[in-house]
């Protein structure tokens, strides 16, 4: 609307009207009574951070200084956009091993208290006869079926004990450092970062927001505790006066020919074409990671379910077959 002539209190207005949810309808005649009261777009935005990041406020700031709100705004759209879609990218890569995860715990828990049960009086009083794992099975089914409600809150007690882990300062450390060294899929998580960090990083320059404000928001949507303190150390590098390749040299997170290409643009002056660059490539090396990690996780998670199904039927088949051979 604002490419097309529209004056922004006239577009908030017009979009207000379409807008069916009534909570945001409210937060759009906010700014547009912001705006008419004279504030400039960027403040009217920032009186709402749940849902106009810093990113999007310095943005709008930076282009309504320098003339180019309309195709801001379209740089912001599209930034948003790829943004939602590379999230949706790897949830959807986790859907298929959770579903897996799932039907091995529903399929183990139904063996456990509705099947073995039933050999439960032809087992009995031949106790003598059956193998540790028949035994074992037994007895957690006996214990499973008896002691329910133990298992649930056990199994809550963890969840909700992890929960609250990783939610500490202590335990958000260890968690995104462990994220980064789990087989498989660490590689996807380094790509997310560094996709994440750099793509961002790019378009603030590109839109003229001031380098210090640039590197504190970019630590803030990195998604892991040590990419931002990474970008911390930069951001007071920088604030000392020094150049941005300086402390990430220093560094393991990013590789050796990233940095090596931050040095190359900062000192050509092209750093927002190389940020750009680098963030595409490695945009590209998360959808070939989430791909193969996908290929290799999925049978991995169809071999274990199996095995675990076939250990279950082989202890219960065992036993039988073994007292048949003592019948005969």
């Amino acid at each position: 609307m604002i490419k097309a002539g529209v004056n922004v209190r006239a577009a908030i207005e017009g979009i207000a009207e379409q807008t069916s949810n009534p909570k945001f309808r409210k937060v759009l005649e906010g700014i547009r009574e912001d705006l008419e009261s004279g504030k400039p777009f960027s403040d009217a935005l920032k009186k709402h951070p749940k849902l106009f990041s810093p990113l999007y406020v310095n943005m709008v700031k930076a282009s309504e200084m320098s003339g180019s709100f309309g195709a801001m705004l379209e740089r912001i759209a599209v930034y948003l956009d790829h943004k939602l879609r590379t999230r949706s990218m790897v949830r959807g890569a986790m859907v298929y091993p959770v579903i897996i995860a799932f039907m091995a715990v529903v399929t183990m828990i139904f063996l456990l208290t509705f099947v073995l049960p039933k050999f439960t009086l032809l087992f009995a009083g031949k106790e003598a006869l059956l193998p540790k794992p028949t035994k074992m099975l037994l007895a957690a089914s006996a214990f499973l079926r008896g002691y329910w409600y133990i298992v649930v809150g056990a199994v809550a007690a963890l969840i909700a004990g992890f929960l609250y882990f990783i939610h500490t300062a202590f335990g958000r450390v260890k968690w995104d450092a462990l994220k980064l060294r789990i087989p498989i899929l660490k590689r996807i998580f380094r790509s997310l970062c560094i996709t994440r960090s750099l793509q961002t990083m790019g378009e603030m320059v590109n839109a003229g927001v001031p380098m210090l404000e640039t590197l504190k928001i970019t630590a803030e949507v990195s998604g892991n505790i040590l990419y931002q303190r990474m970008w911390m150390r930069v951001f007071r590098s920088v604030k000392s006066g020094k150049k941005i390749a300086a402390p990430l040299a220093r560094s393991t997170l990013l590789p050796r020919n990233v940095v090596q290409m931050i040095s190359a643009g900062e000192e050509s002056g092209k750093l927002a074409e190389v940020l750009s660059d680098v963030s595409e490539y490695y945009d590209q090396e998360l959808r070939n990671t989430i791909k193969a990690a996908t290929s290799m996780i999925e049978p991995l998670m169809i071999i274990m379910m199996g095995l675990l199904v076939g250990f279950i039927a082989m202890s219960v088949i065992l036993p039988i077959f073994k007292m048949s051979q003592l019948v005969k």
